[in-house]
């Protein structure tokens, strides 16, 4: 059994911001884990990649195929689609040692998780051929969250990518560390909200045909509990554990798994060291 996060959300929501403060964290807690990043246009990261879609395809030179004439948006849909069709690729990258942890970062176009499917199919292939248990992170950006109306839309997309992957999901709403403490207030309303409030709001400022759709979206979400959020201060280091546990609970990491030891810290203390033996027995 392998384990993996699917970082997503719609661009600019932090994302690579995330897999780099998840990283940290797992390094000061001694957890090994891995990062994939499937973002075709990404170019830069503050944390170390190991697999790398950009090896396999990338946008800039799909956009550059004179006989594809694709643009950016399509580009990177382009290349996903590539990926769904090429995965032997990525099982070799990915290897097949048990209990590896999987940080996915994925690109941020939304409509890959709401009707292309693409990523359903990466999905699938991770879960029922490779045995992995997927938990997906979807990010929204808390300074997104001014008003009910945006509020509402950031929990349809979220439903949209839950129903579309059919996997766990921990919703979080980011970049909390940027907000003024008058921000931070308004922010629990979000957190642990009140429809009917948020309702009442939405209809001062939506045409009056409307208030019966934002009612039926509200009692949707409202009466089956389908999206909450947690909120995530990369400052905090309580606030990235919460939301760590979290997804450990969602894919029930950490039953009955061996001790793994960052390479780096291997070769430190000696192969031929008998803590190895000691540190891979199971209770």
């Amino acid at each position: 059994m392998r384990y993996g996060q699917l970082v997503v959300g719609p661009a600019g929501s932090g994302k690579s911001t995330y897999c780099s403060t998840v990283v940290k964290y797992c390094q000061d807690v001694k957890r090994v884990v891995h990062v994939v990043n499937l973002d075709p246009a990404a170019e830069y990261f503050d944390y170390p990649v190991e697999i790398d879609i950009c090896e396999l395809i990338r946008v800039d030179d799909v956009m550059d195929d004179e006989d594809l004439k694709l643009g950016p948006n399509g580009g990177l849909v382009f290349c996903l689609e590539y990926l769904a069709e090429n995965m032997d690729w990525l099982e070799e990258q990915l290897g097949d040692d048990d209990d590896d942890y999987f940080l996915f970062d994925c690109p941020g176009q939304i409509e890959l998780y709401t009707h292309i499917p693409a990523m359903r199919q990466i999905v699938d292939t991770l879960q029922n051929r490779w045995n992995f248990r997927l938990c997906v992170v979807f990010l929204l950006d808390s300074q997104f969250l001014v008003e009910a109306s945006k509020f509402f839309a950031g929990m349809m997309t979220a439903l949209a990518t839950m129903v579309t992957l059919e996997l766990p999901h921990v919703n979080v709403l980011s970049k909390v560390d940027l907000l003024d403490a008058k921000a931070k207030k308004e922010l629990v309303r979000y957190l642990d909200p009140e429809s009917a409030d948020l309702l009442s709001e939405l209809s001062k400022t939506t045409n009056k045909k409307y208030h019966k759709l934002n009612k039926a979206i509200a009692a949707l979400i409202d009466d089956y509990s389908l999206v909450q959020f947690m909120a995530l201060d990369v400052s905090d280091e309580e606030s990235v554990a919460n939301i760590v546990l979290q997804v450990d609970l969602a894919i029930q990491y950490g039953e009955d798994l061996d001790v793994k030891i960052p390479k780096l810290e291997r070769d430190e203390m000696g192969e031929d060291d008998d803590t190895f033996d000691l540190m891979s027995e199971k209770d």
